[in-house]
């Protein structure tokens, strides 16, 4: 019975995405001009890998989210690949520097260092307060939503799935607080840059950032299930803790969070 009730909150969302999607909308508005489309994807993948190609085993760039068109949605499909990278990447660096270097200065206003490199990184995350944690996710939800509900300003690029270029994040011209960077390119290089080094840079990017997915993913395995990935075997610290459930332990999330659901999947099957 547990199990059953394990499996049936993990599927509960996939079934509110499936059971209340809207009807199929036209897959051209001919007043817009979409910089992705379905050929553009398919030249893209032979560029990026030309022995695969273009390679879509359940023709998802044939399908459609929420009220999107399906150009509209491989739109949205690129930037959630570059951003995802682009995470992966950052994960992919900050658990080895996280291995063997930590901050020297205090970490909260009572003088509490920062977590030990004994600890592995996700134990340090762990160790962190929770206030820390907040602040954290806060940031993150922050260039989240500036990134997808900023303001438009003269010279800006359309949303993604409207035209725009999938991973160009908006600059910071114009926000109440000033800030120096801006996060797509803070030291101003790619204004300097050629189309052709821009073409390549974003190719070398896509590749790097699918690499950081299995990369950081590998890592995480083998910290749970040590020897589960031969190459990583003793490199990588084992981690009893679930990597799926960043709050686990903290006041307000006891024992619970998304892990407890992915551990009962994996115990029934």
């Amino acid at each position: 019975m547990k199990r059953l009730l394990t499996i049936a909150l993990a599927a509960y969302p996939v079934v509110l995405v499936f059971g209340f999607a809207p009807n199929p909308p036209p897959t051209t508005r001919p007043s817009l001009r979409l910089r992705e489309t379905k050929k553009d994807l398919e030249n893209l993948a032979k560029e990026l890998n030309p022995i695969i190609g273009f390679y879509d085993p359940i023709g998802i760039s044939n399908n459609f989210f929420w009220d999107l068109t399906v150009d509209e949605t491989i739109g949205w499909l690129r930037e959630s690949e570059i951003k995802h990278g682009r995470v992966a990447m950052a994960a992919c660096v900050g658990y080895c520097v996280q291995s063997f270097y930590t901050w020297p200065f205090d970490n909260t206003l009572s003088g509490k260092p920062f977590p030990s490199t004994t600890l592995s990184p996700p134990e340090q995350w762990d160790a962190l307060p929770l206030g820390a944690k907040v602040q954290i996710l806060l940031f993150i939800g922050f260039l989240e939503f500036y990134a997808e509900l900023s303001p438009p300003r003269p010279g800006a690029l359309p949303h993604y799935t409207k035209g725009g270029i999938p991973g160009k994040y908006p600059s910071f011209d114009g926000v109440p607080h000033p800030v120096p960077f801006n996060l797509y390119d803070p030291f101003g290089f790619s204004s300097k840059r050629t189309k052709e080094e821009k073409a390549r840079g974003l190719l070398c990017e896509i590749n790097n950032g699918r690499l950081a997915m299995i990369g950081i993913m590998s890592v995480l395995c083998e910290s749970k299930i040590p020897g589960s990935i031969p190459a990583l075997k003793g490199l990588v610290k084992p981690y009893a803790g679930q990597v799926m459930a960043p709050f686990e332990g903290t006041p307000f999330f006891p024992a619970s969070d998304l892990g407890c659901i992915f551990e009962g999947l994996c115990s029934s099957s």
